[in-house]
């Protein structure tokens, strides 16, 4: 391997590069040959984009470890300089997103002095958007966390799923925006949780055989019900992870396979009954299960507008 690592190259169908190779000074050559280097993320906003990029872009490797430093809020040249004595001190490759063209600038000056590769991983994007719309990106800080409709609308979802988790509240239900109902362990606070984050009000529900849900579950109209499933296998063996990890025994019921396997099927037959959408949660992460039920949930609005419109019609 030469002294030039490849970060964030791609070519296109004719093998020509789309991003020039970056250079690496001998000091990261020789950590990423360890499976390590320093990840340094840089931001004037809270940074929760570039932290998204990352984990995402570091996921597609195997056997890295990446020591990451997170510059939030970065605004003045002081804040900055201290960065670079840090970035010089670990050098690595640099994330960034600043909206203020000077301390851009900088960076970027300082970086191609140290031999450090540096990436603005919004570029492509915004530079994409505005030769569609024919406008000039507006160049302020943090624009994307304004206090706008949509963030208090968040806030609020995310009060209302705390308080109607595990069947609480349930006298509400018909507020929230999707219901997910599933045995116990099927992941629906998380999955709620996470619902929330991106604005839905959602409530859940667990299913037990011996004690039937409120009535009011099989008469809403606002919300979406979502059936959450797993295999028998991964139940049991998620349960009993559950237990060892509160000290108790692992031998209860609770992960009798005869009773698992009642339980998971009894849960079916409601779904089935009442024509909720399903989706089994087995081989899927939290996100990729919210990503899911967000489709369904845009789905099942854009029939109910439909319906409305029959109706009338």
């Amino acid at each position: 391997m030469d002294e030039q690592v490849r970060i964030g190259v791609r070519s296109d169908r004719k093998n020509r590069p789309l991003i020039r190779p970056l250079n690496c000074p001998g000091i990261i050559h020789k950590l990423v040959l360890m499976g390590q280097f320093h990840l340094h993320l840089l931001s004037d906003s809270t940074g929760e984009t570039l932290e998204n990029i990352a984990k995402a872009g570091i996921a597609q490797f195997e056997n890295i470890d990446s020591i990451r430093h997170f510059w939030p809020m970065v605004r003045s040249d002081v804040h900055l300089d201290r960065i670079l004595s840090e970035v010089a001190r670990n050098p690595g490759l640099v994330l960034f997103t600043l909206a203020n063209t000077s301390l851009r600038q900088k960076l970027e000056d300082s970086c191609r002095a140290l031999g450090i590769p540096h990436v603005a991983p919004l570029d492509t994007v915004t530079d994409a958007m505005s030769s569609i719309l024919g406008q000039e990106m507006r160049n302020r800080p943090g624009r994307k966390h304004i206090l706008d409709d949509a963030y208090f609308a968040r806030i609020d979802a995310i009060q209302f799923t705390i308080a109607h988790d595990d069947g609480l509240n349930w006298e509400n239900w018909e507020e929230a925006d999707i219901v997910l109902a599933g045995v116990s362990r099927t992941s629906k606070t998380p999955t709620s949780i996470y619902l929330a984050n991106r604005g839905y009000k959602t409530a859940n529900i667990p299913l037990v055989p011996e004690s039937p849900p409120p009535d009011r579950l099989f008469h809403l109209t606002r919300p979406m019900v979502v059936g959450l499933t797993t295999s028998t296998e991964r139940l049991i063996q998620v349960r009993r992870n559950r237990l060892l990890s509160l000290n108790q025994s692992p031998e209860t019921s609770y992960v009798d396979a005869d009773k698992v396997q009642s339980e998971v099927a009894h849960a079916r037959r409601l779904f089935a009954d009442n024509g909720w959408p399903v989706i089994d949660v087995t081989r899927r992460s939290i996100e990729e299960t919210a990503a899911a039920i967000i489709n369904l949930h845009g789905d099942w609005l854009s029939q109910s507008s439909l319906d409305d419109v029959r109706d009338r019609v």
